[in-house]
C-alpha cells in the first residue's frame, strides 16, 4: 500500500483520525478533509499528510478540494467516506429540516465525494471505496429515524455502486460500527444527559450495555477494518458491509 493517496473524510477526530494514522502506519499518503482547520492540522502533522477544510454539505466545494488535491497529489487509489452527523429525536418532535441536514453530509457528501475521486480511481490499477455507515443502516434504532434513514442510504449506494464497477478493479463496501467511543458519541450523551437527567457516566454506561459485548466499539477497531479492505488481499470483497457491533446482529 505504500505511497497509494487516500482521501479520508471528516478526518480530525474519531474514526477518521484513527484511519489515516492506520493508512499512514502502511506508507499511504493520506489527504484528510474536514471542517476543524486546527484539529485536521495536528492530524496531517502526525500522519505526515495533507489537510484542506471542506463542507461536506455542499457538493461543489467537495468537488473543487478532491479535484485540487488530485491535481496537487496524484489520483486517488483510496477512499474513505468517513464525514457524518447525527441528531437524534422522537417522530412527533422531529422535522424534515432535520432529516435534509443530516441527508446533506451523510449521504451526499458521500455521493459527491465519490463521483469526484472516481474519475482519477479509474486510471490506477486498483481502487477502494469504503464508506463508513452504522449498525443503523442495518437496523432501526428508536429516536433517531433521520440518521437510520441516512445510513441505511449508505448501505444502499455502496450495494449499487458495488455491482456497477464489480468487473473493474474498484471496489466498493461499508463499515457498519454499533456505538463507538468517538466525539459523535460524546454528542449523543450530552443530547441524553439534557433530555433525562442521567449522568454522562450513566448514560455512556447504558449505550455500551446495549451491545452484546457490553462495551462501545474503539475507533481504531474500525480503522483496521478499514485498511483491511483497502489491501490487495480484498480484490473479491465486493458490496460488502461489515458489521463491527461486538455482536448484535
Amino acid at each position: 500500500m505504500k505511497d497509494r493517496h487516500a482521501i479520508v473524510t471528516g478526518a480530525s477526530r474519531g474514526i477518521g483520525a484513527a484511519t489515516a494514522l492506520a493508512l499512514a502506519e502502511r506508507g499511504v499518503r493520506v489527504s484528510l478533509l474536514g471542517r476543524d482547520e486546527g484539529a485536521l492540522a495536528g492530524m496531517a502533522a502526525r500522519t505526515g499528510g495533507v489537510h484542506r477544510c471542506c463542507d461536506m454539505a455542499v457538493p461543489t466545494e467537495v468537488q473543487a478540494v478532491i479535484e485540487a488535491l488530485v491535481r496537487e497529489r496524484g489520483p486517488v487509489d483510496i477512499l474513505v467516506n468517513n464525514a457524518g452527523i447525527a441528531e437524534s429525536a422522537p417522530i412527533d418532535k422531529s422535522s424534515c429540516e432535520q432529516l435534509d441536514r443530516l441527508y446533506a453530509v451523510n449521504v451526499r457528501g458521500v455521493y459527491a465525494a465519490t463521483i469526484a475521486a472516481l474519475p482519477s480511481m479509474r486510471t490506477q490499477p486498483r481502487g477502494r471505496i469504503v464508506n463508513i455507515a452504522s449498525n443503523a443502516g442495518l437496523r432501526g434504532y428508536a429516536y433517531v429515524g433521520a440518521y437510520t434513514a441516512t445510513k441505511h442510504a449508505v448501505v444502499g449506494l455502496t450495494r449499487s455502486w458495488a455491482l456497477e464497477l464489480a468487473k473493474t478493479q474498484i471496489t466498493v463496501n461499508a463499515i457498519c460500527p454499533g456505538y463507538t467511543d468517538t466525539p459523535l458519541l460524546e454528542q449523543s450523551l450530552e443530547r441524553i444527559e439534557a433530555k433525562t437527567g442521567r449522568s454522562r457516566d450513566e448514560a455512556r454506561a447504558a449505550l455500551a450495555a446495549s451491545q452484546a459485548s457490553g462495551r462501545l466499539i474503539r475507533p481504531e477497531e474500525v480503522a483496521a477494518s478499514v485498511v483491511f479492505l483497502c489491501e490487495d488481499a480484498a480484490a473479491s470483497i465486493q458490496g460488502h458491509c461489515l458489521a463491527i457491533t461486538g455482536g448484535d446482529a
